[in-house]
């Protein structure tokens, strides 16, 4: 074979031209028809076959399966990184106004009169999106204050009339809406600037220990009430003992520990300045003394430890930020640093010690974060004895055709 021949390229074809099945005139429109069967609430362009002409963006369309079959409705933006959002399956039921009401109703039932979450806290999830069957709308409560964080441009064109109803169930006074920059941009959405006067604080109670929720400063919505029956749960096992708290945030674990758990000694680590700042302003509205707040890296802070043979911990916390943001090849390179961190932090812990250990990364499995956690442990010549795997709270409800909804990942372990 001739190394210098150039191998013939084939012409590109031009994508086939969509035409509507027969029977499509009778369609309820606008609509859109999906290219393959799927359950999944977020479906992406190669799922589409087509759509009928003039979708305003963010409008409701209804949805036929590849046979021309009614299949649902959902919230259509052809501009969007995922176009369609699907926000029923039905071949019957209507998308209109008393839907969307409905849907938001027994979300607040689920937290108010099942899980009576108001008698232990007053921050919890309102709306966890395609848990409540509401794709792209996430919504918090911190006392009096609901926080909102929106993904489609559908629910940020309706949010202004479900607002007054989620107040009026709640019993709640105030709202923050909050768009993340790269989604306003390609969704089309135009946030309206934040109000002079608008809340920036709120002081709220999980446990008994009390928080201050920081929206200006903070972290996605200010503070993470995900990690609540997790933090209730350390504090019940670190009695008398030295805990080590990485990545600590604004000090929910550590705090928990030393208020609640009664923990001997409590070192706190994180490298967000601010996130210190207010982890220690947290310890102060509590009158917690005795944790040592630490500004550094985690990576660093623990190699610092262990080259200078410092003495072992009881008991670490690691909750890292999200490490795995997409699908793409390069973020191997987050998987490895669950890996790497992990094993440099079981170096750390006496044997017979307690670890958790936690994922926040929705694209990494339960099963694949425990094998990531088990090959650290054994190269660093440790055994773990599995005690617990939990996630957030049920809160934040996932629903089963959207299993990457579990993204909270918490293992509780011994360390031999």
């Amino acid at each position: 074979m001739n190394p210098y021949r150039q191998p013939m390229r084939r012409p590109a074809q031009a994508p086939a031209v969509y035409t509507p099945p027969e029977g499509s005139e009778k369609w309820d429109t606008p609509w859109v028809q999906l290219k393959y069967f799927t359950y999944q609430p977020a479906v992406y362009p190669r799922m589409l076959a087509g759509n009928s002409p003039k979708i305003n963006p963010g409008e409701i369309v209804t949805v036929y399966d590849k046979n021309g079959d009614r299949f649902g409705a959902g919230f259509y933006n052809a501009r969007a990184r995922v176009p369609l959002r699907m926000i029923h399956h039905s071949a019957v039921e209507a998308a209109d106004d008393s839907f969307f009401l409905k849907a938001l109703e027994r979300a607040v039932e689920l937290r108010r009169d099942i899980l009576k979450l108001d008698a232990r806290a007053e921050a919890y999830r309102v709306v966890n999106s395609d848990g409540d069957g509401l794709s792209g709308l996430i919504i918090d409560r911190y006392s009096d204050v609901l926080l909102a964080d929106v993904h489609s441009l559908g629910v940020w064109q309706r949010l202004p009339d479900w607002m007054p109803r989620l107040h009026e169930l709640l019993g709640t006074r105030r709202h923050l809406i909050r768009v993340d920059d790269d989604i306003a941009r390609i969704e089309g959405i135009r946030p309206e600037p934040v109000a002079q006067g608008a809340v920036r604080t709120v002081k709220c109670r999980e446990h008994g220990v009390r928080y201050e929720v920081n929206f200006e400063e903070g972290h996605k919505t200010g503070f993470f009430c995900d990690q609540r029956e997790n933090r209730l749960k350390l504090s019940t096992m670190v009695s008398g003992k030295r805990v080590l708290d990485l990545c600590c945030y604004t000090g929910g674990f550590a705090i928990a520990a030393k208020m609640l758990g009664g923990a001997l000694e409590v070192t706190a680590v994180d490298l967000d300045e601010k996130a210190i700042a207010q982890a220690q302003r947290n310890a102060n509205l509590n009158l917690v003394r005795g944790i040592d707040w630490v500004h550094t890296d985690a990576f660093s802070y623990i190699r610092t430890l262990i080259r200078s043979e410092a003495p072992q911990w009881d008991v670490v916390v690691l909750d890292p930020p999200k490490l795995v943001h997409s699908r793409d090849e390069i973020e191997e390179n987050g998987r490895q640093k669950y890996e790497d961190l992990n094993r440099l932090a079981l170096e750390l812990i006496l044997p017979g010690g307690l670890f958790l250990t936690c994922s926040c990364s929705g694209l990494v499995s339960p099963m694949e974060f425990e094998q990531i956690v088990t090959k650290a442990a054994h190269r660093a010549k440790r055994r773990l004895q599995f005690l617990d795997a939990t996630g957030p709270g049920a809160d934040h409800p996932v629903m089963s055709n959207c299993p990457e909804g579990r993204y909270l990942k918490a293992l509780w372990a011994r360390v031999w």
